[in-house]
């Protein structure tokens, strides 16, 4: 079951003008809040976003790779202490990729959008830009933000035999894992 989740999931751009039920969104955030983190520290923090104002602001967080955000009607983002954490930025990637894959188990498309070390214009950090737009504290970073809606495109997964196989190796480096 969860490998079909795997080989369905794929990155989700544009959505259908349809308001993500709120089971579902509560599913989503249960799947996150079960994501494992170093020493079960639990350095995130989740901000869902469904305000239609501030997911438009939000699309122009960054100048590529941000603007689908406008026509979803959900974005979820990750933050993180990371003085909590020296491991803050994998642990907000795990949330992040289980948001992704119960988004999928759910019937849901989603797509992540890079905030960490991004820029949102010359002068302004994409992280600055979300921390000023939804009033995130100095304390926290932002890893990503996450799209979620119900897809308006079909991308079927990639097929087994177009996976990178030859970047697995067996014992030691080099050995292919044949």
């Amino acid at each position: 079951m969860f490998l079909n989740i795997l080989r369905q999931r794929r990155s989700i751009r544009t959505f259908v003008e349809k308001p993500v039920e709120r089971e579902k969104i509560d599913q989503l955030i249960e799947a996150a809040l079960r994501a494992p983190t170093s020493r079960g520290l639990n350095p995130w923090q989740f901000i869902v976003v469904s305000d239609k104002d501030l997911l438009t602001a939000l699309a122009g967080t960054k100048p590529d790779g941000a603007s689908f955000l406008a026509s979803a009607p959900l974005g979820i983002v990750i933050c993180a202490d990371p003085n909590r954490s020296d491991v803050w930025i994998e642990d907000a990637a795990i949330a992040s990729i289980l948001l992704h894959l119960a988004a999928v188990s759910l019937g849901l498309g989603s797509c992540w959008i890079q905030i960490r070390k991004r820029m949102h214009d010359p002068s302004q950090t994409a992280q600055a830009y979300v921390r000023e737009v939804l009033g995130v504290p100095d304390s926290l970073a932002v890893e990503s933000i996450i799209a979620v809606g119900y897809p308006d495109e079909v991308k079927v997964g990639h097929p087994k035999e177009d996976l990178p196989n030859g970047k697995v190796h067996k014992n030691r480096y080099g050995e292919p894992f044949a």
